[in-house]
């Protein structure tokens, strides 16, 4: 159960970093967001590609509330997190 509500939060955010990077979001949900895809990679001590993945995301997060970051960056991210989200179901 718990896999598959991670699973939903890299879900979602990845579904955020593509459609909605650009526009200006609210700041609680780029914090929300970012803090949440970082202490997820602080459960998997780094040790596999998903949670570098998760870091990379979270930083992006924090990042763009400072200033904007590339489209395809976030593109590429947010694929990664919707593929990972999509395989926590299977």
């Amino acid at each position: 159960m718990l896999l598959k509500a991670l699973g939903t939060i890299d879900f979602i955010a990845g579904l955020i970093l593509i459609f909605m990077a650009n526009t200006s979001l609210s700041h609680s949900i780029l914090i929300f967001f970012g803090t949440v895809l970082l202490i997820k990679s602080g459960i998997g001590l780094l040790e596999d590609v998903g949670s570098w993945i998760d870091v990379l995301a979270g930083i992006i997060f924090i990042l763009l509330i400072f200033f904007p970051i590339s489209w395809i960056i976030c593109l590429i991210i947010g694929i990664l997190l919707i593929q990972k989200g999509f395989f926590s179901f299977l």
